[in-house]
């Protein structure tokens, strides 16, 4: 790959030209032979691998004509994208805009709800959409085959990578899906692919040919696409980078090449990998907030500044007071990144969680429960004529407006964050106590300052125990209905505890134009990132919800269901291909550090031939050694040639991105699920294909072809055996004797 670029020293011959030219011309005739071919071979194999993946995938694409796993969340999200209604998630665009594009060119019309897994589509044209993505899972299988012989120029190991990847169960099933994974796996194959490419062509001697920048180009799309998929395609981003500069580094070594190629070379990835993908990316996002510009359930996610761009949002061309009175209804949203309204309905506190008085909570969507009336502190009502504006540092109270009872904390700790105190609605009819006092604090704000809609970033500090509102994003369990909990924090300082008024109603105060506050494209395109981000750092597990660890991913511990009904559909990677993908892993592991041991040594042995050996200056070379070279060439040709191993350094680039693709997720907080594995799993059986050729690379051709087809045919078998996982199981499960997948049922942990 990245060292194939270094050229070996040119041997100086001797002889006569004419020798030269007869010895020449038959190598010549067998070299062209041999590469015709080699050709053919290739364009047979992967016309196999094609057929063969096609086959595999699109076999009972359409089945089961329900919900399945995710699809009841890419699927909406489709159907969001056609009908332009704003959402939020917390991976990036890309994808769901291609699953909704597809739907919308078959001819789905994005009015299916997508409301649970089992629903039945019925006469939904669902079936674009999962055509379209098991289309990109099905590019993989010849992405990975190619990449594989331009990094061995082994059809052997080509075609034995493609087949992991061809009768892997697991990966089929993550193929035939409306689903993200097939979409974020062919982007990022799509990279390892054209960077490949570009090795090789720069290697060739093609460097700043038309063929070049289409594959720098192509390579730099691929990881725009990808990581515009999900956030995890950093991952592949980071591969292809650190794999440039390795490159970069042994081209600026070539003495043979002025320093200028180097800064030409750096000048054209920067370009092409750099600045071009993160234009597309940016465009993407300029798309992705364009298209979707109606309100949706996702608005609360967002400031109310981000809101006001959407058609139908109560603050689109909105009219309202810039101001805030005593006696105006409000709705107050936590200032910080995706921040909820301050929100409370009639339930109350369970036992053991503080006070049992009402629940006090934010909440992302927009509701009646989110509404709130100002009053004064020492008074019931104003009177309605009388204008009385809201300052910096005034005392008031806050009543909401749907159970009538007011904002009020106490000693009592806060029931998920012991160190704060609880905050509840009190009191009966507007009317409470002196723990229902509030004072209201402008951040940065000066004495008489008065209060303004969705601008001022405010305080609300209790009057007794002087502890700020805050939301500490802390999830509460179902007796809170998941939703964010509220306390009161002794340290005033708490950076979420700023809040802003958004929706201000009040007969006496004039309107103006909310369209002031509408933020530019920008502004909108950083905020989703927070917000994006922050959701992902939030993801925590449901009750119930099966989810697994790093550990359990290699060893193929666990699967999960994709479907539940009697068709039972179950993700579970080919435990032959799973396990042997581990052997070869080690494999690869124990080679390579035994041949670094190796090359060492022998370094160590040319270089002190060479200071042994005594050369006589008199003596002339024979005219029929015409490949002899002089010893600091040999020496130079020999080193390299260890150092350099082609299958090796392959293989130790495929083992880097498996580790980039599965040891971040040791150090992740976030919910982690069993398909989190497959990117890394990728690289792990190009990986085996490489390192099974070269193991047995030493053995005569026979016996290697012998051994190949075992392999093969294992695998197929294996295939065969565990393909109703993906393609449909009924009747009893495996657990029991009667069930025609019980003798499949090797693990405990398999729930099929």
């Amino acid at each position: 790959m990245a060292a194939s670029v270094v050229k070996a020293p040119k041997c100086p011959r001797r002889g006569s030209a004419k020798e030269q030219q007869q010895q020449q011309q038959p190598k010549a005739s067998a070299s062209k032979s041999n590469k015709e071919s080699n050709n053919w071979h290739w364009w047979m194999l992967l016309a196999s691998v094609f057929l063969v993946t096609f086959a595999t995938r699109f076999y009972k694409v359409t089945e089961p004509d329900h919900i399945c796993w995710d699809e009841t969340h890419f699927g909406k999200m489709g159907s969001w994208y056609i009908n332009r209604t704003f959402f939020f998630d917390v991976h990036p665009p890309l994808g769901k805009m291609l699953i909704g594009l597809s739907g919308y060119l078959t001819g789905y019309n994005g009015t299916f709800p997508f409301e649970k897994p089992g629903d039945k589509y019925n006469e939904t044209a669902y079936q674009g959409m999962r055509y379209f993505c098991t289309t990109l899972g099905a590019l993989i299988m010849p992405m990975g085959f190619d990449t594989v012989y331009d990094l061995t120029r082994s059809h052997e190991a080509a075609l034995l990578s493609a087949a992991y990847l061809i009768f892997d169960v697991g990966l089929l099933t993550l193929n035939q899906y409306i689903l993200l994974d097939p979409i974020l796996l062919f982007f990022m194959m799509g990279s390892v692919w054209g960077m490949v490419k570009i090795s090789k062509a720069t290697a060739s001697g093609g460097s700043y040919s038309i063929r070049w920048w289409f594959w720098l180009f192509l390579t730099g799309t691929m990881l725009s696409c990808t990581i515009s998929v999900k956030f995890v395609g950093l991952f592949v981003v980071l591969l292809v980078g650190l794999h440039t500069a390795t490159e970069l580094w042994i081209i600026l070594g070539d003495l043979g090449q002025p320093i200028v190629e180097t800064l030409k070379q750096i000048a054209c990835r920067a370009i092409s990998l750099i600045l071009w993908p993160i234009l597309l990316y940016t465009l993407f996002f300029y798309i992705h907030l364009s298209v979707l510009n109606r309100s949706g359930n996702g608005d609360g996610f967002y400031s109310s500044a981000f809101q006001s761009r959407l058609i139908g949002n109560s603050l689109y061309n909105a009219s309202m007071p810039r101001d805030v009175a005593y006696g105006s209804v409000v709705t107050i949203k936590n200032h910080k990144t995706g921040g909820g309204y301050l929100h409370s309905h009639f339930h109350l506190y369970p036992k053991g969680s503080g006070a049992r008085q009402q629940q006090i909570t934010t909440y992302t969507h927009k509701d009646d429960n989110n509404k709130w009336l100002i009053k004064p502190h020492n008074k019931q009502r104003l009177p309605k004529d009388k204008l009385q504006l809201l300052r910096h540092g005034d005392l008031v109270r806050l009543e909401h407006l749907v159970t009538k009872r007011n904002l009020h904390s106490h000693s009592e700790p806060a029931p998920m964050t012991k160190k704060h105190l609880q905050v509840t609605g009190y009191g009966e009819a507007g009317a409470g106590d002196a723990n229902d006092v509030w004072r209201v604090l402008v951040v940065g704000g000066k004495v008489n300052e008065t209060v303004h809609t969705v601008t001022s970033r405010l305080m609300l500090i209790h009057y007794l125990q002087n502890c700020a509102l805050t939301s500490s994003g802390k999830q509460l369990p179902k007796w809170g209905f998941e939703q964010q909990e509220v306390s009161c924090n002794l340290n005033v300082r708490d950076k979420y505890a700023h809040w802003n008024i958004e929706d201000n109603e009040h007969k006496l105060l004039p309107s103006v134009s909310f369209s002031v506050y509408a933020p530019g494209f920008f502004a909108r395109f950083l905020e989703s990132h927070a917000v994006m981000l922050q959701g992902n750092a939030g993801l925590k597990p449901k009750d119930g919800e099966v989810t697994s660890r790093p550990w359990q991913w290699p060893i193929n511990y666990r699967g999960q269901f994709f479907s539940g009904s009697s068709y039972r559909i179950y993700l579970l990677g080919n435990p032959v291909i799973w396990w042997s993908n581990l052997v070869f892993l080690g494999l690869f592991v124990a080679v390579f550090l035994a041949n670094a041991i190796l090359q060492q040594r022998r370094a160590g042995q040319l270089r002190s031939q060479l200071r042994s050996q005594v050369y006589s200056e008199d003596s002339e070379p024979s005219t029929t050694d015409l490949c002899s070279c002089c010893p600091e060439e040999q020496l130079e040709q020999q080193q390299q040639q260890l150092q350099h191993s082609d299958p090796l350094r392959a293989a130790a680039w495929l083992f880097v991105g498996w580790l980039l693709h599965y040891l971040p997720f040791w150090a992740m907080g976030r919910v982690l699920y069993f398909h989190h594995y497959f990117p890394a799993l990728i690289f792990n059986s190009l990986l085996t294909g490489v390192m099974f050729n070269y193991i047995i690379q030493s053995l005569p051709r026979w016996i290697q072809h012998i051994l190949l087809g075992v392999l093969l045919s294992l695998i197929v078998y294996s295939f065969a055996l565990f393909s109703p996982l993906a393609y449909g199981m009924s009747g009893p499960l495996a657990n029991e004797p009667n069930s025609t997948m019980h003798s499949l049922k090797w693990l405990s942990t398999w729930e099929f």
